[in-house]
Parts: C-alpha cells; structure tokens; sequence
C-alpha cells in the first residue's frame, strides 16, 4: 500500500498532541501542515521536521499526493471546511464538536458519502486507556449491571499556565506563591481560547458545549443512547465583561433503562492542580449492582498517588496502574483510528453520524438551560446557528 499523506489544518496549541499518532507508522505520514498565519505554520513544521507547509487551504486540496486532513480550526469553520475536503476527495478528522448545528452535520455526513471518504469525529477521551480499561471492566461484570454514572469536573487555575499572569492572578486574589506551588499546566495562546467565549464561533460556551463534547461522548459510549436531560448552566467571569458557562450541573437519562447520570462542572480560580496540561481535575464514578468504578484523571494529575483506575467490590479497594495514563495516549490512539479506518476500509469509532448524535446531547443541554425544562432528545428541534461576529465582540457588547 502506498504511503498515506496527512495535512494538519491549524497549528494552534492542541496540535502538538495530534503529530505523535503519525510517528512510527510505515502506512502514514504526517505530510504537511497549513495554518492562517505562515510563521505559525513554519514554526511548527520545523518544530516537528513536517515536510511541507502549504500557504493555502485550497493548495492543500487541490494537491493530489495528500490522503486526507485534520481540521484544527474554531468550529463555525467546520462545516464549510470539511464540505470542501470531501469534494475534493479528502478523508477528514474534523475536531470536536463537530458541527454548531444538527443541520451542518447532515451536509457534512451526506458529503463524505457522496464522496467515498472517511468522516471522522476527533475526541480523544473514548480512546484513554484507562477509561478504555474501565469499560472492558464493566463489560466484563466486573461491577454488574450499571446503575448510575457521575462525572467531577473543576477547572483550576492557580499558577496555572493555562490562562496569561499566573502571578499577577493570583496577587490580585491575595495569594502568595509558595514553593509548593510552582507554577503548572502548559502555555497556551490566548487567541486559541478567546473565540470560545464568543458563542458565535464557539457554538457555545468553553465549558459545556466546546470541552463539554469530551464529556457527552464518553456518556454515550458508557451507557448508550440518551432519552432525555436536564441542566442548570450559569455565568462566571473570564474576562471584564466576557463570561464562561459555569458552574453547571447536567443531568440525563438513558434510553430504555433506569439508568441516569450527573456532570457538574465548576471554577475554581484560587485552587491548585497539577498539570502537564490542562489544570482540570476530572473524575468519574460509575456505580453497579456489585461495585463501583472510578476514574481519577484525565487532563490533570490532582490525585496523583491515586491509581487511575479504582475498583470497589466485595468491601476492597483494588488500583489498576498498568494503563498508559498520560493525555497524549488517548491522542494517539484516536489519530490511530483515523488511519486505520482508511487503510482497512472501516468506520472510524466517532463517524459522523455518531458525531451528530453526540451534538444533539450537547445542544440538548444547552437547549434544556435555555428554556428552564427537561429535553426529549427525539422531540428535540435543531438550535439555530448564530451569525458570526468578530473575536472580540462578546466583550465590547457586555461593556456597552
């Protein structure tokens, strides 16, 4: 088989994580990048030893040695991008979530089959190991019969690196920085987080619609289809002026079952976790007939002498540290599954229909905060897409 070619399409923070799936593979290759600014995309390529670097997304399609795209773009590009990828005959990994409507999932999903190509879903938590290692738990009977699901999950932001002025945070707040706390998570540029608080380009907010899918996907894929939700979604300062959708509490039901499941998500601006990325403590708790499961980590390392992956059963605690447990594992595994389904001819874990049918979760919940009432998720109508407005638009209308 000839060697396949890749083409990342943004070469933002996250993209770091997306070039080890392609080191080591005989079959593929990470082939070429394009970003909107061309010292970005230099930078990265020779930061990486990335062949080529495109200076036009047409260029990238329009070349016929490429196999297929990643589009690392704000999602109200993702649509119209990956309509252009499959015309032209490109497999594509589009980025959670995968669309701002349930409408553009439909031309998207019609697109690749028109055209023969692979559509996949980009979401790296139902590829972690350790949560893949929980599942086959649960498969196994290791707990019984599910019973309930509960997701934590607190973005902290203490010396965190993730957000600009670790220090000058936390001197507003009082703090004092101690040898305990040198500072964490990774850097990240604050125009790769500033269009997420317009939900506009965003679709919705950072915490329950953007990292949210993360979420919704992994719920899905624990216990099935969703029959209903119910959620309480508030505002929290991130800027002057610009607020993020938090705290938030989620709830839903599954489909045929008594089954049901809690996500709350909070703030905590004066906390510290350590990170090597994210500074967000995630955990969740799946409870059976015969035990119960939990997951310690994800993006962060809070607990961090806690394996993570715990099993409780018969009145003993067991901890499983054998799973590869580091962020980028969940990453490379998912770009492993992009390459595979094009190379053996099957579908990706997260198709596009599959993808839509996370989003109208997301939606559900957002739509469900909006109107102060339970969603029926087959009842539930398509959320209208917001017209887009600049980056900066959401502060400059708060302040007016």
């Amino acid at each position: 088989m000839e060697q396949m070619k890749f083409v990342l399409i943004g070469c933002g923070r996250i993209a770091t994580l997306h070039v080890a799936g392609y080191q080591n593979r005989s079959e593929a290759v990470l082939w070429g990048v394009y970003d909107k600014n061309p010292q970005t995309a230099r930078r990265f390529a020779a930061e990486h030893s990335i062949a080529k670097v495109y200076d036009s997304y047409e260029a990238v399609l329009n070349d016929p040695d490429v196999t297929g795209v990643e589009l690392l773009v704000p999602h109200h590009l993702h649509c119209e991008m990956t309509l252009a990828a499959c015309r032209a005959k490109k497999h594509v990994s589009v980025q959670k979530p995968m669309a701002l409507c349930l409408s553009e999932c439909d031309e998207m999903i019609l697109a690749a089959k028109e055209n023969g190509v692979v559509l996949k879903v980009f979401e790296n938590f139902v590829h972690y190991p350790p949560y893949l290692q929980l599942k086959k738990m649960i498969e196994d009977g290791e707990i019984g019969n599910l019973l309930g699901v509960r997701y934590k999950m607190c973005n902290a932001s203490l010396y965190s690196e993730n957000q600009p002025g670790a220090n000058a945070r936390a001197k507003r707040a009082g703090l004092e920085k101690t040898a305990n706390c040198p500072h964490t998570g990774w850097k990240v540029d604050p125009a790769s987080w500033l269009w997420r608080l317009n939900d506009s380009l965003c679709g919705g907010g950072p915490a329950v619609f953007d990292d949210g899918y993360h979420k919704f996907s992994l719920f899905m894929d624990l216990g099935g289809e969703i029959e209903k939700v119910c959620a309480w979604i508030d505002e929290t300062p991130a800027l002057p002026g610009v607020m993020q959708d938090m705290p938030a509490v989620i709830m839903w039901k599954y489909k045929d079952k008594k089954v049901y499941g809690v996500w709350d998500v909070t703030s905590a601006p004066d906390l510290y976790v350590k990170g090597k990325y994210y500074t967000c403590d995630e955990r969740l708790e799946v409870t059976g007939t015969r035990g119960v499961l939990w997951l310690t980590r994800c993006t962060a390392q809070m607990l961090e002498n806690v394996a993570p992956v715990v099993l409780y059963r018969d009145g003993k605690l067991t901890e499983f540290w054998d799973a590869p447990s580091d962020w980028q594992d969940s990453f490379i595994r998912s770009s492993h599954d992009f390459i595979e389904s094009i190379r053996d001819g099957r579908k990706p874990i997260l198709t596009g229909e599959r993808g839509r049918e996370v989003l109208a979760f997301a939606l559900a919940a957002l739509c469900s905060s909006e109107q102060k009432k339970e969603i029926h998720l087959d009842e539930m109508l398509d959320r209208k897409k917001k017209k887009p407005r600049g980056i900066l638009s959401s502060f400059f209308r708060k302040q007016t």
